[in-house]
């Protein structure tokens, strides 16, 4: 289970010297170095990253993944009861139906007067407010005072507004709208009539449906104190390496983990529930024991997932008996990343340890399985063209950090493999296919969270 395309103690997310000769010569015109595809070069078929996953089948590996577990089982965890207050940016695991007609009584749509037949009429003394109960029937020629929400008093013809209605000396009501005959309303006007929106028993949504705002209060319209729902997956955050520093500034060697605070929030805005951070050192056993003692139903590590002497990841997967799924992905940066099954209803995510690298194993491998994970709807595909030309990569994709600028993306500058300027500036990931795009040509995008404004994003 050796990472394909790396060497010990090189770093895997950098061009090594064939690759940047195939760069400079493919302008050339050259095509006897690694090309698009294997077989298109001689060796090319031969050389080890030909055996890594192509970036969109790695994508759809990981989707797929907890579907299709050992024996036949899935990794897809049983749907839960969760409280209102607790439900939002889970799928609805059931459909929801609703409990009771809405509204469930006739109410006022608005501030004025119950009426009953033709004006003017007169007005009670007492006025009818929302949340009390059910007051006397009106007789014709009669009016009371209604709030909006309030239930309607039986035998009411309509709801006349304060604005289309005075009162005289005598405390009679006329009407005054200028858009009808005097003293006359509409039936029913102005009166949301029981069961306008729905009775008790349509389905409101169906399964599936991401909980957002308006499902809450639709959800508790409709009688729900909880709701059936897919639970968030867990997921446990190991960063791997001696050389990280928790604060301070980078001295001697040691440099400041920047994916300790990096990964946890990204990972709650794709919806998972972070059970667990926690930094691990460079050492095998601490790595096979955070691993086997871990419950949660994801784990991510970072760094270790290519050849070097202190890269642990493949061997302690292959030593707990993992089913390796993804061995390396045809992506720049981030191609020594990984997706493994550790066991039924647990998955590894192997994410390289350069920050960049590790965005790229983020949104190749985690987004999607966490997507299934916890049902939620996969986004709708989308293309912008490119303000300027983007360099590509021999035979792998690239993730290239943009700007969205109007109806244009704007790559950004500072997009190496170690590198978080450009991300931290950036709308979304540009796509960019092996060979390169040039300007004005389509590029699928990958939104960020917080940048699409999905319900995902929640950064606490």
């Amino acid at each position: 289970m050796t990472a394909h395309g790396t060497r010990a103690g090189e770093d895997a997310d950098d061009l090594d010297v064939e690759e940047a000769l195939a760069l400079v010569n493919t302008r050339s015109g050259r095509s006897d170095l690694p090309g698009r595809s294997p077989g298109e070069h001689g060796g090319g078929a031969n050389h080890p990253h030909h055996r890594a996953t192509a970036w969109s089948d790695a994508r759809a590996i990981a989707a797929r993944a907890p579907r299709h577990g050992a024996r036949g089982r899935t990794g897809l965890p049983a749907p839960v009861a969760v409280p209102l207050a607790s439900a939002l940016g889970l799928t609805l695991a059931t459909p929801l139906t609703a409990l009771t007609d809405l509204p469930s009584f006739d109410t006022s749509a608005m501030d004025g007067w119950a009426v009953s037949g033709p004006g003017p009429w007169d007005v009670r003394e007492e006025g009818v407010l929302a949340g009390h109960t059910e007051h006397a029937p009106l007789t014709d020629g009669e009016a009371v005072r209604i709030a909006t929400g309030a239930r309607v008093p039986p035998d009411t013809t309509a709801v006349l507004r304060s604005e289309h209605g005075r009162t005289d000396g005598r405390g009679r009501l006329h009407a005054t709208a200028a858009d009808r005959p005097p003293h006359t309303v509409s039936h029913g006007q102005d009166i949301r009539p029981r069961g306008q929106e729905c009775r008790s028993g349509d389905q409101l949504l169906p399964v599936g449906t991401l909980v957002t705002p308006p499902v809450l209060g639709m959800a508790a319209a409709a009688g729900y104190d909880t709701l059936m729902a897919v639970p968030r997956p867990r997921v446990a955050v190991f960063v791997l390496g001696d050389e990280l520093l928790g604060e301070g500034l980078p001295h001697d060697g040691l440099i400041r983990d920047a994916l300790g605070p990096l990964l946890p929030p990204w990972l709650r805005a794709l919806g998972a529930e972070v059970s667990d951070v926690r930094r691990v050192g460079d050492d095998e056993q601490a790595l096979h024991d955070a691993i086997t003692d871990c419950d949660a139903e994801v784990v991510v590590t970072t760094g270790g997932t290519a050849a070097g002497p202190v890269d642990h990841v493949h061997p302690t997967l292959r030593r707990i008996g993992a089913e390796l799924l993804v061995d390396g992905v045809q992506v720049r940066p981030g191609h020594p990343m990984l997706l493994a099954r550790v066991r039924d209803g647990q998955f590894l995510v192997g994410l390289p340890g350069n920050p960049l690298a590790a965005v790229s194993g983020l949104l190749t491998l985690a987004e999607p399985l966490l997507r299934t994970l916890a049902a939620r709807p996969a986004p709708e595909p989308y293309t912008l063209p490119l303000r300027d030309g983007v360099q590509g990569h021999p035979y792998d994709t690239r993730l290239i950090p943009v700007a969205l600028r109007g109806d244009r993306a704007v790559p950004l500058l500072y997009n190496g493999p170690a590198m978080l300027r450009g991300v931290a500036a950036a709308d979304a990931l540009a796509v960019v296919p092996p060979g390169g795009s040039g300007p004005g040509a389509e590029a699928e995008l990958l939104d960020l969270p917080w940048a699409s404004g999905g319900i995902g994003v929640c950064f606490t």
